[in-house]
């Protein structure tokens, strides 16, 4: 699967802004800096207030739940079809959750005041963003039942398409510790499912470069969890942009 270059530079590479009507966008675009965002990155801490939220274009951030014993699993991913900081909007002031770079790249940032002053408005950028936090919650709540029901080798299948379906290429730089932490899972139980994906010809594994080559071969593996997320996604926003 080829697919076409973003350009990190463009707010709009991102979706939700990419939709958004000209009148609002032109009211926070002359807000928004771009930022590149190295791999590792906390951009928000568990119960920590969040001052800008993050619109990634090239970027994949993971949010996490960490238990008190520092153990932690992923619960969602944000690429370029959303935004890291729904706190912000929705009244909470603080996140219980760890929100960690996944794969490096950019993303705008935007001052979280402004953001509030224009989803106060009622207008199109509430209504948006509102659709967008139920399709977050649809993820979370399908990838806690994956987590509990579906073998780590269903897992990461569903965690290379989810992915690279907001990348602008098939290939991720991610360690196999670095997996096993977003799947909650044992590093030996990763090296274990990849090395099954990469003998049946699915992916090739090397020095934490990961690159899928046969999609189709994925999505004919994942369980059913991948594209109940991607339809549920698409019933709630179907006016984003598709990559």
């Amino acid at each position: 699967m080829i697919k076409k270059p973003q350009a990190p530079d463009n707010p709009r590479t991102n979706r939700l802004l990419s939709v958004l009507p000209d009148d609002e966008y032109g009211r926070l675009l002359p807000q928004m800096e771009l930022v590149t965002l190295p791999l590792g990155k906390c951009l928000s801490e568990t119960s920590g207030q969040m001052k800008y939220v993050y619109f990634p274009t090239t970027a994949i951030v993971s949010l996490l739940h960490v238990m008190d014993n520092g153990a932690s699993g992923e619960i969602a991913i944000v690429g370029n079809d959303g935004i890291i900081g729904i706190a912000v909007f929705m009244g909470g002031e603080t996140t219980p959750n760890r929100a960690i770079v996944q794969s490096a790249g950019e993303a705008f940032k935007l001052n979280g005041a402004a953001l509030r002053t224009e989803f106060n408005r009622s207008g199109a950028v509430q209504q948006l963003l509102l659709r967008y936090t139920m399709a977050l919650l649809a993820q979370m709540a399908q990838t806690a039942a994956c987590n509990r029901h579906h073998s780590v080798d269903q897992q990461l299948c569903r965690w290379l398409l989810l992915s690279i379906d907001r990348l602008p290429t098939n290939e991720l730089v991610m360690t196999q510790d670095l997996i096993a932490n977003m799947l909650g899972v044992r590093r030996e139980g990763v090296t274990v499912a990849a090395g099954k994906l990469q003998k049946a010809g699915l992916i090739t594994y090397s020095r934490g470069r990961i690159i899928v080559l046969d999609r189709p071969g994925l999505e004919a593996r994942v369980c059913e969890c991948y594209s109940v997320v991607k339809t549920e996604f698409s019933r709630l926003l179907p006016d984003l942009v598709a990559d």
